[in-house]
């Protein structure tokens, strides 16, 4: 397995689990934050849902974008089911683009986010996507663990 194969591995792997933790909230709970400055649960998932299309186009753009379009933004949420059948087609564009990353690209492009104050190799920020949902995914272990509700296992 090269480097390509185990980068989009790790991408389906934490999907995967993301996906089992965000089926198992109650529709009921979806609204639910543990205080009034967090993200309720429907907006975290949106939240990483969205942030890989930003990150997609950001890598497309060797850096971050000046503005940003969001489909997003238009689409209201309803079920996680409905939201992670909107997201397809971008998830879909977005794994065909890292396949068509050679070995080399991984070290040798970079990536310009100073204005977020990083700049790192295509490989890295590849890694980072994949660490940014698993993060949030963690989050929501959390919520879910705070209101009371059943939590999914994600170790199988």
């Amino acid at each position: 397995m090269n480097s390509i194969d185990l980068i989009l591995f790790n991408f389906n792997e934490v999907r995967r689990r993301s996906i089992k933790v965000w089926t198992s909230i109650p529709q009921e709970k979806l609204a639910w934050k543990p205080d009034h400055e967090a993200m309720t649960c429907k907006e975290m998932i949106r939240h990483v849902l969205e942030s890989e299309y930003y990150y997609h186009l950001a890598i497309q753009n060797r850096g971050s974008l000046t503005a940003f379009d969001s489909p997003f933004e238009k689409q209201p949420f309803s079920t996680v089911n409905e939201e992670l059948k909107f997201a397809e087609p971008f998830r879909n564009q977005f794994l065909k683009a890292v396949k068509q990353f050679s070995e080399e690209d991984l070290t040798r492009i970079t990536i310009d986010r100073s204005d977020s104050g990083y700049i790192r190799s295509l490989g890295d920020m590849l890694l980072r996507v994949a660490y940014h949902e698993s993060v949030h995914t963690g989050q929501l272990l959390d919520y879910l663990r705070s209101a009371g509700i059943p939590r999914v296992r994600v170790w199988d």
